[in-house]
């Protein structure tokens, strides 16, 4: 038969069905589909399967390892031994074994002796003869749900990817060097994506250091696997508070702030990284500086269920569960995945235009002919002014430079490039994520088993090389662009635009501390901040928080609005007011 799916086809395997049934019986014809079905990992049979995973004959398999064999056909791809769900494929594997006491087949102590078994610790490590191995079983896996196994393992189709090869293979290198260098810091894994922003193509994916290390679950995709972000979350919430009418020339105090019960019972009262207040500060210098508490009070302003659609909107697909999150969410309390996260930041780089993530060009069958083209799926989900707010943002070096310094890894003289860094509590995960208008690359550093890093292994520390590694390769490759600026507003409230008057107030950065305009005078102008210091209110007393452009008055009934005037004036009281706008 030719592998045409027609109408004479069909009449066809009837037939030959027919005529089996005649001559076998069930169990032979069982036998003959049990020694040809794809189990994965080019193994089809039974025996080929046992000799692949566990190195031994079908007939010598034990009890637990016939019935993980048995799990595979179903997804041979997703329920790789050597991919990314084994959690599923162990449960597929045990209720293979309950249905045997159920039917008859076993007895339970012969069952609860198999279900006690780490059968996973079996399993023979992956020939090393794989190129691109996550980025093959990724796609492996798309296509398995979308054509299911007989189409993938049988019809001999051939898959054009979007997989650039060469960009991938000097990603794993900057993984490898990265990794080498970071074992300083008790790290051995890291995870590397990058991403065409312009046509969503996904151009490399290194989901480990080493596909092939099992002591560092190498075969787990990390790209693809959710971990916690820490500040490289900011942006999203700053994105809505920007969509709302907040500007990033919004003022915002940063001042030691109680934001109430969390919902575990305790207030939450978050501190910064390097537990110094800056005062009065703007979005820019609070996003650029990543300092924590104008970012829980921004996604106050912006809101937490209207952050999330924003973040899903630009692909984000882990926060279904939105009872879980509070205002922490902000700091990274929500796991994302690298490969998301990537292709989010991209949507900023390409003024607000979602690609949708593409990993294949086309499918053609073994005459050549197509049988799918794959086209660019484009959807406008953020308004051009916020996402160019928010590359101005992240790729204004100098803003960032009073937390971070002006000389590091995010720091491009020749280039526009915007980028993110997150760390999480106990170094468990830290991440750099940044773009060109070009290009999209996304890293992640840690331990696949949540083990802890070392102390001070941030991101900027840990991640942002190897992310700065890579793109010192690949820029050169690409046509040089800036991104578009972005229109500022004219309002007459002076706290969103950031043109207020008062009091000129000198701050040294190393320290934070206020020091007075003659000892201001006695360092360099780079070691010394100033600010300029209005009267001491937050924003919730001069504008309402959902229409900060708006005619609508401030609502003084928030409770947001005592906690955060008493985290500028401890004195603070309670009382009735009437709106006072900065003039």
């Amino acid at each position: 038969m030719d592998r045409d799916k027609n109408l004479k086809r069909k009449i066809l395997e009837s037939i030959i069905a027919i005529k089996l049934e005649r001559k076998f019986s069930k169990d032979e014809i069982l036998d003959f589909y049990l020694n040809q079905i794809p189990y994965g990992s080019n193994a089809y049979g039974i025996e080929s399967a046992a000799q692949t995973f566990f190195g031994k004959r079908a007939i010598d398999l034990a009890l637990d390892e016939a019935a993980l064999l048995a799990s595979l056909p179903k997804a041979t791809t997703f329920y790789s031994p050597y991919g990314n769900n084994q959690t599923a494929l162990i449960s597929q594997q045990k209720n293979i074994l309950r249905q045997l006491v159920t039917l008859g087949l076993a007895d339970e102590k012969m069952i609860k002796e198999a279900l006690g078994i780490d059968t996973l610790k079996k399993i023979i490590p992956p020939k090393k003869n794989i190129q691109a191995p996550h980025f093959v079983f990724y796609v492996k896996e798309f296509l398995e749900k979308e054509y299911g196994n007989l189409d993938l393992e049988t019809e001999g189709l051939k898959i054009y990817t979007t997989l650039d090869y060469d960009m991938q293979r000097r990603a794993e290198e900057s993984v490898r060097q990265g990794v080498e260098n970071n074992k300083k810091y008790g790290a051995n894994n890291a995870s590397l994506v990058a991403i065409s922003p312009k046509t969503g193509e996904l151009l490399a994916m290194v989901g480990s250091k080493d596909y092939f290390d099992s002591l560092i679950d190498g075969q787990v995709n990390i790209a693809t696997s959710p971990r916690q972000p820490g500040s490289s979350f900011k942006p999203f919430a700053y994105a809505k508070a920007f969509e709302k009418g907040y500007q990033p020339e919004t003022l915002i105090w940063d001042a030691p702030t109680n934001f109430g019960p969390d919902g575990s019972g305790k207030n939450y009262i978050p501190n910064n990284y390097n537990g110094n207040f800056s005062g009065l500060v703007s979005m820019r210098q609070a996003l650029s500086s990543s300092l924590n508490i104008p970012a829980v009070k921004t996604l106050y302003l912006a809101g937490i269920n209207e952050t999330i659609d924003l973040a899903e909107s630009l692909g984000i697909s882990t926060l279904e569960n939105r009872s879980r999150f509070g205002l922490s969410l902000v700091l990274g309390g929500g796991e994302v995945k690298l490969l998301e996260m990537t292709s989010a930041f991209s949507v900023f780089a390409n003024d607000g235009e979602k690609n949708q993530l593409k990993v294949i060009q086309k499918i053609t069958d073994q005459k050549g002919n197509i049988k799918k083209e794959y086209s660019n799926e484009s959807k406008n989900v953020l308004e051009k002014e916020v996402a160019r707010k928010i590359n101005s943002i992240l790729s204004d070096n100098s803003a960032r430079s009073a937390v971070f310094g002006s000389n590091t890894p995010l720091a491009f003289k020749d280039y526009a490039v915007a980028a993110k860094t997150g760390t999480t509590q106990e170094f468990r995960d830290a991440w750099t994520v940044g773009y060109t208008p070009n290009i999209s690359v996304g890293v992640w550093v840690g331990n696949n088993d949540n083990t802890p890093m070392k102390y001070g292994s941030d991101g900027i520390f840990v991640a942002a090389p190897i992310w700065r590694n890579f793109l010192n390769k690949e820029l050169p490759n690409l046509p040089k662009e800036n991104f578009g600026s972005y229109e500022k507003i004219v309002s007459s409230k002076s706290m969103i635009t950031g043109n207020v008057s008062g009091e000129i107030k000198y701050y040294k950065i190393a320290s934070g501390k206020k020091i007075s305009e003659d000892k201001s005078k006695k360092y360099k102008a780079s070691e010394v901040r100033q600010q300029i210091e209005p009267e001491k209110h937050s924003i919730l007393f001069y504008v309402n928080k959902d229409f900060p452009l708006g005619p609508e008055l401030p609502n003084y009934n928030d409770p947001m609005f005592v906690r955060w005037e008493k985290g500028i004036n401890q004195d603070f009281e309670e009382g009735i007011f009437d709106f006072n706008p900065i003039n």
